[in-house]
């Protein structure tokens, strides 16, 4: 598994907390940082998935 995938993981769910306790707080400015970091995390996740199907197929 590649490390870009295990870091996007972490961002989704550092993203998820943010924007939960931006949500229960009312503050806006942390929810935006939350939902911000989750797509960040998700792209990171993807970037991750991408290299590993790549690494895959070389080994076939």
């Amino acid at each position: 598994m590649d490390k870009n995938r295990i870091e996007g993981a972490l961002d989704q769910a550092k993203g998820a907390v943010k924007e939960t306790v931006g949500k229960v707080t009312g503050n806006t400015k942390l929810q935006a940082e939350g939902a911000a970091d989750k797509l960040a995390g998700k792209a990171e996740s993807a970037v991750g998935e991408t290299k590993d199907t790549v690494r895959d197929a070389f080994k076939k």
